[in-house]
């Protein structure tokens, strides 16, 4: 009896994952395609992070090869992300008793277009933005950037995934 239930749970188990057809495990739906084009996305804000376009161009990247099965390619992809950085703003956000800032806000917001060539109705061109919170004291450099950044491109790399290929 034990093996009957065993093999019955097996055999369900292989028909859920065999349903689910061309999505991943992550939720992505890829459909036919087979590759993936990131091209660079330039810094065209009026402040510059020097080493921003390249890290969220290779985030981006990265995101999709390890939550897809899609091959990263330079050109011709089925899958084409393309924009631009518009915006990299420092605003403070709280004011202490002394109308000094107590807090600052970084926020990155990026154009992007995607292009599917398999199925043009997904195709768009959206801007993603996010933020992240520092203390007015800390200077936006080494640790404090490391970390901003890792926050905000983690959010934005995973909003756009969602928007392209999971269809949140």
């Amino acid at each position: 009896m034990k093996k009957a239930l065993n093999a019955l749970l097996f055999l369900s188990i292989i028909t859920i994952v065999t349903s689910c057809g061309v999505y991943s495990l992550s939720g992505g739906d890829t459909g036919d395609a087979k590759t993936i084009q990131v091209d660079f996305f330039p810094n065209q804000s009026a402040l510059v992070e020097p080493t921003l376009s390249q890290r969220f161009t290779q985030d981006l990247q990265d995101l999709f090869t390890r939550q897809t099965n899609l091959t990263l390619t330079r050109s011709n992809g089925d899958l084409r992300f393309d924009g631009e950085i518009t915006n990299y703003r420092i605003t403070p956000m709280s004011a202490t008793a002394n109308q000094q800032a107590a807090q600052n806000r970084l926020t990155i917001t990026i154009n992007v277009r995607y292009t599917n060539k398999l199925d043009e109705k997904d195709d768009f061109e959206k801007q993603f933005s996010f933020y992240s919170d520092f203390g007015a004291t800390q200077q936006l450099s080494g640790g404090v950037l490391d970390a901003a950044l890792t926050e905000i491109l983690e959010r934005i790399t995973q909003d756009i995934f969602n928007a392209s290929v999971a269809k949140w």
